[in-house]
Parts: structure tokens; sequence; C-alpha cells
């Protein structure tokens, strides 16, 4: 019996002894590709929105600077609703830190309201 009929099933089929039993304890584990980065943004219009929605329903953290942003516009009004909504979505967590900047996490990740260090 030549290899092409093995694969093509040609002739008799494997007996159990043509399989090796492997353990897993001999082969080294993959690194685990899971991790979570933290993305620093600027936002200075709703299309700079786009890329910070992306990072975090990829599971990643983003510190977003919104400076850039007059706090009289709606801009920043509408700004912020959408990446409420993002978070709520992921089940994840949202908090301006002053009038700069946004923090947005993913799923699993809740941002604490209390200040670490000196009361």
């Amino acid at each position: 019996m030549g290899f092409m009929d093995k694969i093509l099933g040609e002739g008799p089929s494997g007996s159990t002894g043509d399989y090796i039993e492997l353990d897993l304890d001999d082969f080294e584990a993959a690194p685990d590709e899971t991790r979570v980065s933290v993305h620093i943004a600027e936002i200075g219009d709703q299309q700079d929105v786009i890329s910070i929605k992306d990072a975090v329903y990829d599971g990643d953290i983003v510190i977003a600077d919104i400076t850039r942003l007059r706090t009289g516009d709606t801009t920043v009004e509408r700004i912020t609703d959408e990446l409420q909504q993002v978070a709520r979505e992921v089940n994840g967590d949202i908090v301006q830190k002053g009038d700069d900047q946004l923090i947005v996490t993913p799923t699993g990740v809740s941002i604490s309201r209390t200040k670490l260090g000196r009361n």
C-alpha cells in the first residue's frame, strides 16, 4: 500500500498501532496572546473617536486627551456620550479626569473613583 492509498482511504484502514498517544506535558505551552494594551489618544474632533472605539472593542484601555476640544462645544458632549455607550456595550468603564482626560476601559476593567496616596 502506497502513501497516496493511505491518504485517499484505499486499502485497509489504520489500526490502533498506527497512532501514538502524546503527553501534553511534553510540549511547551504557547505564550498567552491575550494582552491588554494602554493607548494614549488625542481627541480633536468626532473622527478621532473611531480609533478609540476600535481599541476598546479590541479589549484595550484608552486614555484620551480632550484639551483640544472646547468645553462649551456640543462636540464634547457628543463624543462623551458616544464613548459612554461603547463602555456600556463592552461592560467596561469610563471616567473623566479633570477637564482634560477621558479614560475608557474594556470588559473586566473598572476604574476606581478613589485616589491612592495621601487623603
